[in-house]
């Protein structure tokens, strides 16, 4: 007699759970990898704006004898006649919603500090009185990236 056997192949349960938990260890690494590699893109980010808005003041320094004011950075107009090759994407930090610059540095916003020869006298803009100033971002690895005034 021909005997009929089936043969029963497949996985064990302890084997389909150690695949599970190795794909799932390997997931978890890629997650905390990109998400780090994201932070470090956006904090480069910030630093190259901080740059470039330093950069366009410290021209706008030489050719006019005192820096801008907050308010007349934040006026989409006033930059396009004073600081052309200032884009104004340059002034908004990646998680913030509005291109402009705030007193204090935030979260969702850079900070541009802007005072008189003393450091400590807001300055204004009718007078051309400013003679110092402070950029700031916070970065999300920690800490803050600055760039001061160069006078």
């Amino acid at each position: 007699m021909v005997s009929i056997r089936k043969n029963n192949r497949g996985f064990t349960i302890v084997e389909l759970l150690i695949v599970i938990v190795v794909i799932g260890i390997l997931a978890a690494l890629v997650i905390v990898t990109y998400t780090g590699i994201q932070q470090r893109a956006r904090d480069t980010e910030r630093k190259t704006d901080i740059n470039a808005v330093h950069g366009q003041v410290e021209a706008y320094y030489a050719q006019n004898g005192a820096y801008p004011a907050l308010a007349e950075i934040n006026t989409a107009a006033w930059r396009s006649t004073n600081m052309k090759g200032l884009d104004g994407a340059a002034l908004q930090e990646p998680r913030g919603t509005t291109q402009a610059l705030a007193a204090t540095v935030s979260n969702t916003a850079y900070g541009y500090a802007v005072f008189q020869s003393d450091g400590t006298t807001a300055c204004t803009t009718a007078a051309g009185d400013c003679a110092v100033y402070t950029l700031t971002a916070n970065l999300e690895a920690g800490g803050t990236y600055q760039k001061a005034s160069l006078n």
